[in-house]
C-alpha cells in the first residue's frame, strides 16, 4: 500500500509570527488530547466490560479496534489530498461531528459485528481528526525554522491524553458502566472538538503556483530521485524495521496493559491509573530527547531509551506482584513511549533532506500503522493460546531490543 503523510505546503508568506498560527497550535493541543483520549485510549479500558457485555472473546473484541486503525490508515491518502485542496477547518469539524455521532451510535452496540462496523467509523473519523490531519495544519501555520517547536508543543499536551482519559474512563465505567462511559464520552468530544476544529482550524493556505496545470515541475522530479534512492537504502529499511518493532510493542501495551495489572490483582481503577501514566511518560521522554540531544546523538539516546523499556518490561512479571513495583515496571516503559514520534522526522529529513520528507515518512508511517493494528490482535490471540501474559511480555521486550539494536545499526549517518 502506498501511504503519502497528508502534508500541507506551508505558504511562502507564514513566517509564524502571527499570534493565529499559535492559537491554531492551542486548539490542536486540546483537540489531539481529546480525541486519543475518546477514540483510541478509552478502548483499553472499554475492552474487557465490553467483551462480557457482547459474549465475545477478548481476541474478537480486540479485532475492532485493530479494524479502527486500519481503516484510518487507508484513509490516509484521501485525507492528505483534500488537505492540500481545502485545509483542515471543514475536514476536520466534519470529522469531529462524525466522531461524537459514532461514540453515541458505539455505546448502543449490541453484537460484535455491529461494534466493528461503529469501530470502522471511528477509524475513518480519526484519520480526519487526529495528528496526521492536526501536523499538515500546523506546517501550512510556520515557518520551518519555529514548526518543530509548533509540532513539539501539540505532542507534548497531547501525550497527556492516556493520563487523563484511562483513569477518567475507568471511574466512569465504575459508576456508569461502559455504555454510560461512552455517553460522556461523546458529550466531551462534541463540546471540545466541534467548534475548537471549526474556530481554530485555518482554511488552505494561499500558495503561489509554480507550474501550470498538468505541468511536471522540477521539484516533482526531485522528489521521485530521493524516494527511488531511499528505497534502494538498505537504512532504509532498517529504520523501518525498527519503529515497525517499536510501534508493535507500544500498541501492545496500550491494549493489554490495564487487563495485565488487574491479572496480577490490582483493582481495575488502579489499573488505569497506573496505565495512564504512560501519557505522562511519554511527555517526559520527549522532553529528555529533546534535551539531550544537545549533548549526545540521537541515535544513541533513542537506543538507550528502547533497551530500558526491554529491561522494564522483562522485569514486570517480578515487580507487577506489589503496586509499587508496578509503577515503577510502567514508568520504566513508558519514558520511550512517546519518543518515535519525535525521532522518527529527525532522522528521515536529516538523512534524506525535506525534499521528499512527506513521501518518505508516509511510507514508513503505512508499515508502522500496520504494526500498531495488528499487534494488539496478534498479542490476545498470543493470550488465548499461552494462558498468561509471559510469553506476550517476552515478546514485546524482544521488540523493544530489537528496536534498539536498529536504531544503532540503521540510525547511523552515511560515511
Amino acid at each position: 500500500m502506498r501511504a503519502i503523510a497528508p502534508t500541507v505546503p506551508a505558504d511562502p508568506s507564514v513566517g509564524g509570527h502571527h499570534a493565529g498560527g499559535w492559537r491554531v497550535v492551542a486548539a490542536l493541543a486540546v483537540t489531539q488530547t481529546v480525541g486519543y483520549g475518546t477514540l483510541y485510549y478509552a478502548y483499553a479500558v472499554l475492552l474487557r466490560p465490553m467483551a462480557t457485555t457482547l459474549d465475545a472473546s477478548t481476541t474478537a473484541v480486540t479485532g475492532a479496534l485493530t479494524a479502527s486503525v486500519l481503516a484510518g490508515a487507508l484513509m490516509a491518502v484521501p485525507v492528505g489530498r483534500w488537505l492540500d485542496q481545502h485545509g483542515g477547518r471543514v475536514l476536520m469539524t466534519a470529522g469531529s461531528l462524525a466522531a461524537t455521532v459514532l461514540l453515541l451510535v458505539w455505546s448502543q452496540v449490541t453484537t460484535v459485528a455491529q461494534l466493528y462496523a461503529v469501530m470502522i467509523g471511528v477509524g475513518v473519523t480519526g484519520a480526519m481528526v487526529l495528528y496526521e490531519p492536526a501536523f499538515a495544519v500546523v506546517v501550512s501555520c510556520f515557518s520551518p525554522e519555529r514548526r518543530g517547536t509548533a509540532l513539539l508543543a501539540v505532542t507534548i499536551v497531547a501525550g497527556f491524553a492516556s493520563t487523563i482519559f484511562l483513569p477518567l474512563t475507568g471511574l466512569l465505567v465504575e459508576h456508569l458502566d461502559w455504555r454510560g462511559a461512552l455517553l460522556v464520552l461523546a458529550a466531551v468530544h462534541g463540546l471540545v472538538a466541534v467548534p475548537l476544529h471549526a474556530l481554530a482550524v485555518r482554511r488552505a493556505p494561499a500558495s503561489p503556483r509554480t507550474t501550470s496545470p498538468g505541468v511536471t515541475g522540477p521539484n516533482h522530479e526531485q522528489r521521485r530521485a530521493v524516494v527511488r534512492s531511499a528505497m534502494r537504502d538498505a537504512r532504509f529499511w532498517v529504520l523501518a524495521v525498527t519503529f515497525v518493532a517499536h510501534g508493535a510493542a507500544t500498541s501492545t501495551m496500550t491494549v493489554h496493559l490495564v487487563g495485565y495489572l488487574t491479572s496480577r490483582g490490582h483493582p481495575a481503577t488502579f489499573a488505569a491509573s497506573t496505565a495512564g501514566l504512560l501519557g505522562v511518560l511519554s511527555v517526559t521522554g520527549r522532553l529528555v530527547l529533546t534535551g539531550a540531544r544537545r549533548r549526545l546523538r540521537l541515535t544513541t539516546i533513542v537506543a538507550a531509551i528502547f533497551t530500558v523499556q526491554a529491561v522494564a518490561v522483562l522485569a514486570l512479571p517480578w515487580l507487577a506482584g506489589t503496586r509499587a513495583g508496578a509503577v515503577v515496571g510502567v514508568i520504566g516503559f513508558g519514558l520511550g513511549f512517546g519518543v518515535a514520534s519525535l525521532a522518527t522526522p529527525a532522522l528521515v529529513a536529516d538523512r534524506y533532506g525535506t525534499t521528499a520528507y512527506a513521501s518518505l515518512a508516509g511510507r514508513m508511517a503505512a508499515l508502522v500503522t500496520v504494526a500498531k493494528a495488528t499487534a494488539p490482535l496478534a498479542a490476545a490471540a498470543v493470550l488465548h493460546t499461552a494462558g498468561g501474559y509471559r510469553l506476550l511480555l517476552a515478546a514485546v521486550a524482544g521488540c523493544c531490543a530489537l528496536a534498539a539494536a536498529g536504531m544503532l545499526t540503521g540510525g547511523r549517518r552515511a560515511p
